[in-house]
């Protein structure tokens, strides 16, 4: 796993964004995890799959194609041929790719193939659980954090900028829940494993937090 750097934490604190850059200067290819549970989502919500059907998600999963066009900046995530990367983040798929995160069929069959994917090359993985679970023994372990008001502040503007409407109020509660779902599901929730560094951008740049990561990368 020397070829691997896994950065984890929750919605709005900027992982996304950061991995993507970190990525790009190290020469590094960049593995959106929360991208792929949220096609799970959508792709349950359109087939009018129960999300508590644990067995029909697990067959949904694995008949899903599912590849990242590297070519992107961000990468355009594609099912099948259909690019599904902007379907995928509005608020309503936000809370549902949570709920379905939290299924033990999904899990399994979506950390199988997050290792296929970063098999034998060089990525930065971005989600809930890639230091705990899906990369254990990762070089190098990052938690990503910082205030609620300021993630909730970063998530209403991303959305402006998307062009959604969004209340700040509705966006914070709604993170809020996102929060407690992650943090209280009992399969592989959001935590920082015990060997990552942990890093609060609540007062950072994108850049500062950056620079952060890349001087303990040159201590390796």
């Amino acid at each position: 796993m020397n070829h691997i750097i896994t950065i984890d934490g929750p919605a709005g604190s900027g992982k996304s964004t950061i991995s993507r850059i970190l990525a790009k200067k190290i020469g590094y290819s960049y593995l959106d995890t929360g991208a792929m549970y949220r096609a799970v989502a959508l792709v349950a919500k359109r087939n009018g799959v129960d999300f508590d059907d644990g067995k029909r998600l697990g067959i949904l999963c694995n008949s899903l194609n599912l590849r990242f066009d590297k070519d992107g900046d961000p990468p355009r995530l594609l099912l099948g041929k259909e690019d599904i990367s902007s379907l995928i983040r509005s608020p309503e798929i936000d809370m549902l790719s949570s709920k379905v995160s939290a299924v033990g069929e999904v899990r399994e069959a979506m950390t199988g193939l997050q290792r296929k994917i970063a098999k034998g090359e060089g990525y930065v993985a971005e989600g809930r659980d890639m230091g705990t679970v899906v990369f254990p023994e990762a070089a190098w372990k990052f938690y990503l954090t910082a205030s609620s008001d300021v993630r909730a502040g970063r998530r209403y503007e991303e959305l402006l900028e998307r062009g959604e409407k969004a209340l700040k109020n509705i966006v914070k509660t709604n993170l809020k829940k996102r929060d407690h779902q992650d943090r209280m599901r009992p399969l592989a929730p959001l935590k920082p494993a015990e060997d990552a560094l942990i890093i609060d951008s609540t007062t950072l740049t994108i850049e500062e937090v950056v620079e952060v990561m890349l001087s303990y990368l040159k201590q390796s």
